[in-house]
């Protein structure tokens, strides 16, 4: 008997974000939003283009109905409109870990609350809700701006998986490792308060 996934679909929100189950109908708006910069050139990343917008989303939702990814649509409170997604990913539920990853937002809303507090929603949720050992963070070596911000959440960095995976250009993609275990998550939780209150962009 296999064990039952622990994530489930479920809204988060927020004052600056909500966070709501990714479905095929938020295809157009997500798409108009990796318009906004153009997220899908970035070589270093793997964003959809608008064309792959709706190829994305059954991947994803078909990774939810594997018990491995929780998908979520990433909705700007003020617009009403989506601006990018997010999930739990490599979800492992007989030792309550998950990964935050496959996020991209509209260049519009990039360092600004609405990542600072999207993350605060997700960890929260997976420690205080799921009961999670620990929560893990992944990005490439050349990613300065995705590392940097998952260092000012407050994850600390495990490693680097050299030669990790093969991107679509055909480099080798160096896998940088964070994490925040239970124990750090009181800590984390002040951390990112503060700078939600203090109005500090991410």
């Amino acid at each position: 008997m296999s064990e039952r996934p622990i994530v489930e679909p479920v809204t988060l929100e927020g004052q600056h974000v909500r966070l709501v189950p990714l479905a095929p109908e938020h295809r157009d708006a997500l798409a108009e939003a990796a318009r906004d910069g153009e997220l899908w050139r970035l070589w270093y990343t793997a964003i959809p283009s608008p064309d792959g917008m709706e190829g994305e989303i059954a991947r994803r939702l078909a990774l939810q109905a594997a018990g491995s990814m929780l998908p979520f649509t990433v909705i700007e409170p003020a617009s009403r409109r989506p601006v990018g997604m997010t999930t739990y990913m490599n979800v492992d539920s007989v030792n309550r870990r998950v990964e935050i990853g496959s996020t991209w937002y509209a260049r519009a809303v990039q360092r600004t609350a609405l990542n600072t507090e999207a993350k605060l929603l997700l960890l929260t949720h997976a420690f205080e809700t799921l009961g999670c050992i620990a929560v893990e963070f992944r990005t490439h070596f050349f990613n300065s701006q995705s590392r940097r911000a998952i260092e000012r959440l407050g994850a600390k960095l495990d490693g680097i998986l050299r030669s990790h995976q093969r991107a679509a250009d055909g480099s080798l993609r160096d896998t940088v490792v964070y994490s925040i275990i239970a124990s750090e998550w009181p800590a984390v939780r002040s951390h990112l308060g503060f700078q939600l209150a203090r109005g500090r962009e991410d």
